[in-house]
């Protein structure tokens, strides 16, 4: 009988740990030619196939780690890290081994020396893997593989051969340049450099080709090449070919994104979603991970919201669950919240600085829009000039917001019931008992900010100010910043 609580993903293969010792560098060394660092912290994360169960609770399933490790203080911090992430960790204890360990030392931003500690791996430690893998597939909808040739996986023959027994599909991230280690996996996820030591170098445009010719070969369902800035290629065995284009909005860092396309993809099709659409949904997962330093670890929240702002024209407008999880995340790490809100419906000066002074206050400013109904009930019938989207997208475009969530109600009480702010905002023309959520934020040992208020600057006196220019009687002449927002307005 199936486990209810059985992990849905099961990936086995080479964990590693790495570490990054993070600091400056403020000399050359008098003992020899090299930078001094000084050491600032330490910083350790999941690498291999520990990155890629991390991601894959990340993202949402439940999951188990089967590896092999040395009883050492990497195989504690190991431990560690997988209890951390919520992955059960089963690890083949040899002894004498090293566990895998990778050491950067950091200078700023720039990677000065890698320092790699591990070790064979004996056939006894292999065989009681095997023994464990067998034992651990009732229940598991999809088996990740990920093979870094540091000997976890040097019987992965045998071991595709278990899972296929079971009929469970086996997803591998291959290493070594022996296509016969691979056959028979249900897909195979090489990076370009790996693809062409397996199967031969060939020009860009051939690789689908030649991926082609060598699906039946090694009994593959599926061939997925991940290709850098040029995206990822899928060539099935029934002729498909899916060409997605590379979603990386800047590369600060390419560690570990593999491991994070191989989590996302294994996550999507076990989800339900049609492997094409698994391809997008990994490509995406893998722009967010380049984007930050060192191996990283890709949340649901992250995946949805940047799926949401693609296709929303990447503004900061998001949904308020999406927003609540982005704000549980900055919480872990210390943040402080932010919170102001209005209808914001013909952006001016005194709108920014007020946002501006309210970002300050905080590490994250969160921006409560009224939305079109709204907006009508407590300005009239003519307002919002700006369309809810239109207004959002010109928020978005300011350094001081980092979120827009659109409200319905007249007051953004609700709003701030679920976001918690720590610091609650208002322009200097509300009083303190005016300020609706002020007692809500205060009760719960958070305070509020009345910024001081620009002269001379109003929404309202603007619209006034526009009609008066289209007005033929009128013989004023309007000031230049009016013009200017006439201009907006009317285009």
């Amino acid at each position: 009988m199936t486990d209810a609580l059985a992990p849905s993903i099961l990936v086995v293969g080479d964990a590693m740990v790495d570490r990054y010792i993070i600091g400056e560098t403020t000399r050359i060394s008098p003992e020899a030619p090299v930078p001094v660092i000084r050491a600032a912290r330490e910083d350790i994360r999941p690498g291999g196939a520990a990155n890629v169960a991390a991601n894959v609770v990340a993202l949402g399933q439940r999951c188990t780690l089967l590896t092999i490790c040395g009883d050492d203080a990497a195989g504690q911090d190991l431990g560690r890290m997988m209890e951390h992430y919520k992955v059960v960790l089963d690890c083949v204890f040899d002894p004498g081994r090293h566990t895998t360990q990778k050491t950067r030392v950091i200078s700023g931003v720039q990677q000065i020396a890698r320092i790699d500690h591990d070790g064979s791996v004996g056939e006894a430690a292999r065989n009681e893997l095997a023994r464990r893998f067998e034992a651990r597939l009732d229940g598991v909808r999809a088996v990740i593989f990920s093979d870094y040739d540091k000997g976890a996986l040097a019987d992965l023959p045998t071991l595709l051969a278990i899972a296929r027994k079971y009929g469970v599909p086996t997803f591998v991230d291959p290493k070594c340049a022996d296509r016969a280690r691979y056959t028979g996996a249900f897909l195979l996820k090489p990076n370009a450099r790996e693809f062409h030591a397996l199967f031969g170098d060939c020009a860009d445009d051939r690789i689908a080709d030649r991926a082609a010719t060598v699906l039946d070969a090694m009994a593959l369902e599926y061939l997925v090449v991940t290709r850098g800035a040029e995206g990822i290629l899928m060539v099935s065995r029934d002729g498909d070919v899916v060409d997605h284009p590379t979603e990386a909005l800047q590369v600060f860092d390419v560690t570990g994104a593999g491991d994070t396309i191989m989590a996302a993809l294994v996550v999507g099709i076990v989800e339900g979603l049609p492997i094409a659409a698994a391809i997008d949904q990994a490509n995406v997962a893998a722009g967010i991970a380049v984007s930050r330093p060192g191996t990283c670890v890709v949340t649901r929240g992250d995946l949805e919201e940047r799926l949401y702002r693609r296709d929303h024209a990447m503004t900061k407008l998001v949904p308020l669950p999406l927003l609540a999880a982005k704000l549980a995340h900055a919480r872990e790490t210390g943040a402080r919240i932010v919170f102001t809100n209005g209808c914001f419906d013909v952006l001016h000066a005194g709108h920014v600085r007020l946002l501006d002074l309210a970002r300050r206050q905080g590490d994250v400013l969160v921006v409560g829009l009224n939305d079109n109904a709204s907006v009508t009930r407590l300005k009239g019938p003519t307002r919002p000039v700006n369309d809810l989207a239109d207004r959002a997208e010109v928020l978005s475009g300011l350094a001081s917001v980092d979120h827009v969530v659109a409200f319905e109600q007249e007051t953004p009480l609700e709003l701030i019931r679920a976001i918690r702010p720590d610091v609650l905002v208002k322009g200097g023309d509300y009083a303190l008992h005016d300020i609706v959520g002020a007692d809500l934020v205060r009760s719960g040992g958070g305070t509020v900010f009345i910024a001081p208020m620009l002269a001379g600057r109003s929404t309202t006196a603007i619209l006034r100010a526009g009609t008066r220019l289209t007005d033929p009687t009128t013989s004023e002449l309007a000031s230049p910043a009016v013009c200017a927002t006439v201009m907006v307005e009317s285009r």
